[in-house]
């Protein structure tokens, strides 16, 4: 994809808007160099349209429009000092030339600044205006462009890795391997529907009756590495968002406690009186490779206080929503009818059975408990050593290592329902040959297939998509 008109110079403040150390205002088009020109001049006297590219230089920023005067009543006005960078053509970040002018990080001398840029020619860029123009380019596919904005609001260590390895390209080279075999068969479908006679060979039956066969060993490995994408889908997700978790149980079991030690902080009030927690207490927490969301909710129990009888319901509705539960139970008493009750709300939901309070004299009938969760652990939630094996026994309950989407994977909803789209067209061909539908049948579904594929990519996509994909960047980016 590449741009085949004249595009505006655009800028814009490509740092987040606060008082810092320093700001980056970013200007990108063909006039770029002309416009930095124009509100910026060397300390060392130095032409900036002449200057080297990718080279910093020190000096003063100054109004372009107005033309103030100074003292002298010769002079621009002085906005401030800074650095000013160039990138030329076609090596830069957009494709464009790039003009990047870093002053001091106040909120009105950065705006000063763009403002100044605007007066000289400027135009305000729009969210994510400079990675679309990379995109449209040909600097990055549109899966790299996507993964930018992941790689910005990235919150741990291994997700920054796989949006990375996303950015280098790892999702598209896979959905290029996959459409250039579709694409092949398709090929080879469609010369023999115009050309039949040129391509038969004596005595061998026609295509329709021998050569679809062959494909159909292609075809499933297609269909099967894009169910593996698939499957990839909801780990990058969780990733991405993080788990809503829910930490029930009855009052005094320990659940606010927990949260303290997963959140290394005291996030909730802990006391000895029972209901002490009655609104949902939440928190993220950064888990190793994932995010949890933490809620800690009312202990269940009925109650004659209806403050408390409401946080119950609402922890009952906290419950039905969340991906995760942890179930606390108190080891030092027997299980109660409100832990029986939590055990059937618990029916059919991912859970952890927590036993807290395993340093005190057991009570619990760890056997039967035992019979109702695949995953538990003992443990003192008081003791900070209960962190480590707390949080394996939950990263083995969510299943994060069962795909590995660092070699490519599905980043958003629009990604996947273009797999699973072009995974139901395979699966389609696929039973179509062994039904023995005819070959432009076949070609159809096939060609169907490849614009699923084409429109993941990035490499046949309508503006709408490309808007919708670009809504969610911030400006400057």
């Amino acid at each position: 994809m590449s741009i085949t008109n004249h595009l505006k110079t655009i800028a814009a403040i490509a740092t987040p808007r606060g008082v810092g150390g320093v700001a980056m205002i970013r200007i990108s088009g063909d006039d770029a160099v002309g416009i930095a020109a124009r509100v910026f001049r060397a300390a060392s006297g130095a032409s900036v349209t002449e200057l080297e590219p990718r080279t910093a230089v020190y000096g003063v920023i100054f109004d372009a429009e107005t033309f103030e005067k100074g003292e002298n009543n010769s002079e621009p006005c002085k906005i401030d000092d800074g650095i000013l960078t160039l990138f030329r053509a076609p090596n830069s970040y957009t494709g464009e030339d790039v003009a990047e002018i870093t002053c001091h990080g106040g909120i009105y001398v950065t705006e000063r600044v763009l403002r100044a840029c605007l007066d000289a020619g400027a135009s305000l860029a729009g969210a994510g205006e400079f990675t679309r123009r990379s995109l449209q380019n040909g600097k990055m596919s549109l899966t790299q462009a996507e993964s930018v904005i992941d790689i910005i609001n990235s919150q741990n260590r291994q997700y920054l890795s796989y949006c990375m390895a996303q950015r280098d390209g790892a999702l598209y080279r896979k959905i290029e391997e996959i459409s250039q075999i579709i694409l092949d068969i398709t090929v080879q479908i469609a010369a023999w529907i115009d050309y039949p006679d040129e391509l038969a060979e004596p005595d061998k039956p026609g295509l329709d009756s021998y050569e679809t066969g062959s494909f159909l060993g292609q075809l499933a490995n297609c269909r099967a590495r894009l169910q593996l994408l698939i499957e990839g889908f909801e780990v990058g997700r969780v990733m991405r968002e993080g788990v809503l978790t829910a930490i029930v149980g009855k009052p005094n079991a320990g659940k606010s406690t927990i949260m303290n030690l997963l959140a290394h902080n005291q996030r909730s009030i802990v006391t000895e009186i029972a209901g002490t927690t009655r609104d949902i207490v939440e928190e993220s927490v950064n888990l190793g490779d994932v995010i949890l969301r933490l809620c800690d909710c009312a202990g269940l129990r009925e109650s004659g206080d209806e403050v408390e009888q409401i946080g119950v319901e609402i922890m009952l509705k906290r419950l039905e929503q969340c991906e995760l539960a942890l179930a606390v139970f108190d080891n030092s008493r027997p299980l109660e009818k409100e832990d029986y009750a939590l055990l059937e709300k618990l029916k059919g939901k991912n859970a952890i059975c927590v036993i807290n309070k395993a340093d005190l004299e057991n009570q619990l009938d760890l056997t039967f408990l035992a019979t109702q969760f695949k995953n538990a652990i003992e443990i003192s939630a008081k003791d900070p050593a209960s962190f480590e094996p707390l949080a394996a026994v939950i990263a083995k309950s969510l299943k994060l290592g069962r795909v590995d989407i660092s070699a490519g994977f599905l980043a958003n909803e629009r990604q996947r329902e273009a797999a699973v789209l072009a995974s139901r067209r395979l699966n389609s061909a696929i039973n179509g040959i062994d039904s023995g539908i005819s070959l432009d049948i076949l070609g159809i579904t096939l060609e169907s297939a490849l614009t699923a594929l084409y429109e993941l990519s990035g490499k046949s996509v309508t503006d709408t998509v490309i808007d919708e994909v670009f809504r969610r960047f911030c400006v400057g980016k």
